[in-house]
């Protein structure tokens, strides 16, 4: 199924190419992209397919203003198109399993490509103030918003062609140990 602005590319290309975006244009993103950027994050694969997650997708402006209070680097969220906090059981409470962290980075990777793939830029946000959070987003006080992902049409077009910077990453035979390090 091919949506608007859908590039086709692989797997392989969109982790190659996709760069984090923290200006957008002032465009709303269509409802039906949003919720294909949310379908992908729920379609991740979860720890025992518990899905132990929930999302909030925020567009309005005044709200993702609010929301870029969460922590000292969240200020992209004020102006993008959408934003989505992915909620979870609390994973800092006393016999929480770690393995929530490990299916939220898989959902937020799935939403970021998939909006990567058609068009969109994202950038993740750290929440350091879960109170600024709870206010903003409504949600109980037995989950936890722990990330914000920001998305929206790139301010720069060149964003989404733009090749890696030289040196972006450190080379695979200094990060990959066989069989033991």
């Amino acid at each position: 199924m091919s949506a608007p602005g859908e590039r086709s590319m692989s797997v392989w290309a969109a982790i190659r190419t996709k760069r984090m975006v923290r200006s957008f244009r002032d465009e709303p993103l269509p409802a039906e992209l949003l919720e294909r950027i949310v379908d992908a994050g729920r379609h991740a694969a979860s720890s025992k397919n518990q899905q132990r997650w929930d999302f909030i997708a925020v567009q309005d402006r005044a709200r993702l203003e609010a929301l870029s209070a969460v922590g000292p680097y969240a200020g992209h969220i004020a102006g993008a198109a959408a934003a989505i906090a992915l909620i979870t059981p609390d994973p800092t409470r006393p016999g929480a399993s770690t393995s929530i962290m490990w299916d939220l980075g898989l959902a937020a990777e799935n939403m970021l490509l998939a909006a990567w793939e058609l068009g969109i830029g994202s950038c993740p946000a750290t929440v350091y103030d879960q109170s600024i959070a709870r206010e903003v987003l409504g949600h109980p006080a037995e989950v936890w918003c722990g990330y914000v992902l920001s998305f929206g049409f790139p301010a720069d077009p060149d964003d989404l062609t733009r090749p890696p910077k030289a040196g972006g990453r450190r080379p695979l035979e200094e990060v990959l140990h066989r069989e033991r390090w």
